[in-house]
């Protein structure tokens, strides 16, 4: 069957709303929620401020190291065939190097980094407060303790521990240190008292279950009696990871050979002695690595020399033999030319043939080096073996006295040569430096690196207004409230009658109904306190709007309701009543919520003795009806508040109340309780000509007041309008100020 409701869009989705978004709107929420922007921005900065005042100190030492080309030491220098194996060392090798464990573990066991020991400070703001404290007392001077935690640290504390050796279950585990009287102190482990012992001296405790004694030995121990502090034993491996994540390396510009060492801690004068080891241990390491090279060639060369003395001495002694026995004999020219260019080459194949030996150690057959080298000999071979023929058809005696002469000649040509390259890298060992230089050692800092106080606080202010704005933007997307009147038009096809903006002067009145301990006196309004009031003056213009809207009315009263409480119907009820009263009208307002109607209270009127006891007649009209002198209307309040309210207004003696009363007055106003909440105001919007329903701006979504409209229009209510309530005058006014015309006629002083 066709419907008999109005067209509306009630039937589509609320999604048609209109979703574009423009910069008046983001700037309007902006605007809205200036005030939680600010909050957040505010609390930002504090928390901002907080850690950038309070927060430990973190210092950094650096230094500064040269790493050169990795050059020919003394001894390649003086070899002429050295040139074949010159190497370079890539930088980042030597960073490699220097975050190696052996360079860093021997770091950690001449430092003790292995050992953490710290005095125990109250939880989560005791290092904050003894910091601050310490700030206030002279150096070395220890901060008095707060009563009742005087085994905390409050400033000044100080502890070295030099070594302590535990079993390696209890490595990685907190270990307690108690000060006692007199230098001395208990170590406590798990609750349990391990041993006692004295400050610079070494304590070695058995303990019955594990294979190793416990050792300790406190170099410094500055602390009041009963202090707690706590130590730490870590396995080597866990104390070089960590001190590899602590430590920087970088090269200082691009292929410049020069890294830059750095690391941060809390405690300035332990990052320079830290930076400072790293860069002496590396230095140590590299110089001795060039004088090991040196050794391993020395080893060599001293081990080569005793057979060369010997085969020396042999040849000259076959030499001295066969010239004894033959006599003197003369070589000519040519013979001696041979014998010149036999022992040259001789020795250069020697030398080379031991300089191949020396590169076997560290190479391959297949080694460039090892191949070039094989090569030479090969060529030299061949050389030899023309000189032989050469020899071979010598007289006999020529080439007897040549070879032995040859052999002499070479041997001592070896011998001399090998003892003074032996005697060079003697020489070279004990001058022997490092490819590494130490440019900068680190010095104690004089200022923190974190926090940067300015950084932190600009990163907190940032923060804050972005987080301010998220929020900002987050609750409006999930406040689906209505906030823009034209949306209600284009949605439900209902026009809007007011638009009443935000009263604070109303805001005030209510607080003052809340207080109990007021008096009786005159009814606090809001048209009667402060007339002139912008909400007082949107009333005003809705009086206006109703006078053409019963022009074609059926009778003269007018019921107002809402969707839901708290929207405002009962505040426009009564200042509505008020207003028209001030034009010349006779105004009955009736409250006809008998679940929750309070409207006797801003009236200064009693419940009882109103609209339930007038229908179920225990009085009369007369009787039930208040007169309001104040605001020259008449009242008519709930009345007892029955069991059954909405039987109570379906009987017909409601109707018959209302058709008396409107015959004695200019206009009715009803105040019905919210259509969703219960049936009542459907029961009384048959009876009024006017219905008008009260929406407050951002409170309700578009379905909820689709459901509205839909049962007050099943309901055969005329729905005239809709009343946009509490406006903020501040909010949105790019979307709001087209709906709103009051204008202030406050009297100039």
């Amino acid at each position: 069957m066709p419907s008999d409701l109005p067209k509306t869009h009630m039937d589509q989705p609320s999604d048609q709303a209109n979703d574009e978004i423009d910069l008046g709107e983001l700037l309007d929420t902006l605007a809205d929620n200036k005030k939680l922007i600010l909050v957040i921005t505010f609390v930002a900065c504090i928390i901002g401020a907080a850690i950038a005042f309070l927060s430990q100190p973190i210092y950094r030492a650096d230094s500064l190291l040269q790493i050169s080309e990795s050059s020919q030491s003394m001894v390649e220098q003086l070899d002429s065939l050295s040139s074949f194996f010159e190497t370079k060392t890539p930088v980042q090798t030597e960073i490699e190097l220097i975050k190696s464990r052996m360079i860093l573990g021997q770091t950690i066991r001449n430092l003790h980094l292995d050992i953490i020991a710290a005095p125990k400070f109250l939880p989560l703001i005791g290092h904050i407060v003894a910091r601050q404290l310490q700030r206030f007392n002279e150096d070395d001077t220890l901060s008095s303790p707060m009563p009742g935690f005087s085994h905390y640290a409050w400033g000044g504390e100080a502890i070295q521990v030099d070594t302590l050796e535990v079993p390696d279950s209890w490595k990685n585990k907190e270990i307690v240190l108690q000060a006692t009287d007199g230098n001395r102190f208990k170590l406590i482990y798990q609750d349990e008292f391990i041993l006692e012992g004295e400050v610079g001296k070494l304590i070695i405790q058995h303990l019955e279950g594990y294979p190793h004694p416990v050792k300790i030995f406190v170099t410094r121990l500055q602390s009041r009696p009963d202090t707690l502090f706590t130590l730490t034993r870590r396995s080597i491996g866990g104390a070089i990871q960590q001190l590899r994540e602590d430590l920087s390396i970088t090269e200082v510009g691009k292929n410049t050979g020069i890294l830059g060492l750095s690391i941060e801690s809390e405690n300035p004068e332990e990052a320079v002695r830290i930076i400072n080891e790293i860069s002496n241990t590396y230095l140590q390491q590299n110089v001795e690595q060039k004088s090991a090279e040196s050794q391993k060639t020395l080893e060599f060369l001293e081990k080569q020399l005793p057979e060369l003395k010997e085969q020396l001495e042999a040849a000259t002694s076959a030499l001295n033999d066969y010239r004894i026995r033959k006599g003197s004999i003369n070589l000519d020219i040519e013979t001696q030319n041979i014998l010149t260019s036999t022992v040259e080459i001789n020795t250069q194949v020697t030398l080379l043939q031991q300089k191949r030996d020396e590169l076997r150690q560290k190479f391959t057959e297949f080694h460039p080096n090892v191949v070039a080298i094989d090569k030479q000999i090969s060529r030299l071979q061949a050389q030899i073996n023309a000189l032989d023929k050469k020899i071979g058809v010598l007289p006999e005696t020529q080439q007897i006295i040549l070879r032995l002469s040859r052999d002499m000649e070479v041997n001592s040509e070896l011998y001399t040569t090998l003892l003074n390259h032996a005697q060079t890298i003697r020489v070279a060992k004990a001058s022997t430096i490092g490819n590494v230089r130490i440019i900068d050692y680190a010095i104690p800092p004089d200022l923190p690196v974190k926090p940067k106080k300015i950084l932190v606080m600009a990163i907190a202010l940032m923060a804050g207004l972005m987080l301010g704005i998220v929020t900002a933007f987050v609750r409006r997307s999930l406040h689906h409230g209505i906030k823009d009147p034209s949306v209600i038009e284009k949605t439900l096809n209902i026009p809007v009658y007011a638009t009443i903006q935000h009263s604070n002067s109303q805001k005030l009145i209510e607080k003052k109904l809340k207080n109990k301990s007021m008096p009786d006196g005159p009814p606090l309004l809001l048209a009667l306190e402060d007339p002139e009031d912008l909400a007082v003056e949107s009333l005003r213009s809705l009086r206006t709007t109703l006078h053409f809207a019963f022009l074609e009315a059926s009778n003269n009263i007018i019921m107002i309701t809402g969707p839901s409480p708290g929207v405002g119907k009962s505040f426009v009820s009564m200042n509505l009543a008020v207003v028209m009263a001030d034009a010349g009208k006779k105004i009955l307002l009736i409250d006809g919520d008998l679940r929750r109607g309070a409207i006797h209270k801003p009236l200064r009127m009693n419940r009882e003795g109103g609209l339930s006891e007038l229908i179920s007649r225990p009085i009369g009209l007369h009787d039930a009806i208040k007169r309001v002198p104040q605001a020259n209307i008449d009242f008519i309040p709930t009345g007892e508040i029955p069991p059954n309210p909405s039987e109570l207004l379906l009987h017909e003696r409601f109707g018959q109340l209302l058709e008396t009363v409107s015959k004695q007055y200019d206009l009715i106003i009803i105040d019905s309780p919210p259509i969703l909440a219960a049936t009542d105001a459907a029961i009384i919007g048959r009876l009024a000509s006017v219905s008008l329903m009260v929406i407050k701006a951002e409170a309700h979504p578009v379905r909820e007041l689709e459901q509205s409209v839909k049962k007050l229009v099943q309901a055969g209510v005329n729905l005239k309008g809709v009343i946009f309530n509490d406006i903020f005058a501040i909010s949105s006014r790019h979307k709001y100020g087209q709906y709103i015309y009051q204008y202030d006629y406050r009297s100039k002083k």
